[in-house]
């Protein structure tokens, strides 16, 4: 089973095919970044405009069990997914109709303080806010999992114990590997991990050690030992992928709405763009090469084919239901 959990493509028959060609199972992919509720909806229209087009290619994915649909007639689940609370904009209410209309993940912050937490780029980290304890109450309510990826240190602590269910930080890497001010420090991925959470492996440059020029055995060799740490079971893979992306795209990501000045992020105004990706993982066709690097790290069969995607499965399937559910 392979299941990749975050990715922002931009999106064609093309990757769909791919994905085909890669054996990717399932995907966890990004429909919103600063849209509001309205403009988020339009994103899941376009998504099913994609599902009526090519249904041999992909389909919707709401529950782990929809992966077995997928696998069984050759094609890759879809889950849907927020890095920003702004679809649900200020109203918890909408938090239980995002999940009717398909989302999985969504993030408390995008860099930047929130209505409910504080991203990792801010200066001075407060926590959760009063309305995130109320937002995490109700996402663990419906089947809205918590996702901390873009979140400041003691937000991402607090997440983990304010949070009844599990949490997931869907893509980073160790910060003792990688310091990257998006990369996660022993303290967060430890309180992560022993609530039962899950951490997803990035491969975005900015994130790798040597960035584009990181080898496939350090970053396997980066697996193994998180997995020494923290245990397998709670590691898996969320590339980060943003294939055939324009720089444009980047650069909205980054400044969205919230600033009239260009913010470069984890880039520079020397190099302002999508950086190159390592020369082992350029689509979805690569995810071999990182099944390999991580047998020859020496993890058992069990625990690489839990971190290509067995772990992400079990996690889906305990935490899209909703509470009353399980």
């Amino acid at each position: 089973m392979l299941i990749d959990c975050l990715q922002y493509a931009n999106w064609s028959e093309k990757i769909f095919r791919q994905l085909r060609e890669g054996g990717v199972d399932a995907i966890h992919v990004t429909i919103a970044y600063h849209e509001n509720f309205r403009e988020t909806v339009l994103n899941f229209e376009q998504w099913n405009r994609w599902f009526e087009q090519y249904p041999d290619l992909i389909m919707k994915g709401q529950w782990a069990s929809d992966i077995d649909v997928a696998r069984a007639t050759g094609r890759t689940a879809v889950f849907f997914g927020f890095q920003n609370p702004s679809p649900m904009e200020d109203d918890i209410g909408l938090v239980e109709i995002l999940h009717t209309l398909g989302a999985r993940f969504m993030q408390l912050t995008y860099n930047n303080q929130s209505l409910l937490a504080t991203g990792c780029y801010e200066s001075y980290d407060s926590g959760i806010t009063r309305m995130g304890k109320q937002v995490i109450k109700e996402m663990n309510r419906v089947g809205l999992v918590v996702d901390m990826s873009h979140s400041g240190d003691r937000s991402t602590i607090e997440a983990a114990d304010i949070s009844e269910r599990p949490i997931a930080i869907t893509h980073a890497n160790p910060y003792d590997w990688s310091p990257a001010l998006r990369n996660k420090k022993d303290d967060v991925i430890r309180a992560v991990t022993e609530a039962g959470g899950m951490l997803g492996f990035s491969v975005y440059p900015h994130h790798l050690k040597g960035k584009g020029d990181c080898t496939l055995e350090s970053f396997c060799q980066m697996i193994a030992d998180t997995a020494g740490k923290y245990g397998a079971e709670h590691l898996g893979i969320g590339t980060d992928l943003c294939q055939d992306q324009p720089d444009s795209i980047v650069e909205w990501m980054r400044v969205g709405r919230w600033s009239k000045e260009i913010d470069y992020g984890e880039g520079s105004a020397a190099a302002p763009g999508f950086p190159e990706m390592p020369s082992w993982f350029k689509d979805n066709r690569d995810f071999g090469n990182i099944k390999a690097g991580l047998k020859a790290t020496g993890l058992s069969d069990a625990e690489v084919a839990g971190i290509m995607g067995g772990n992400w499965y079990r996690f889906f399937k305990e935490n899209f239901v909703a509470a009353a559910d399980q």
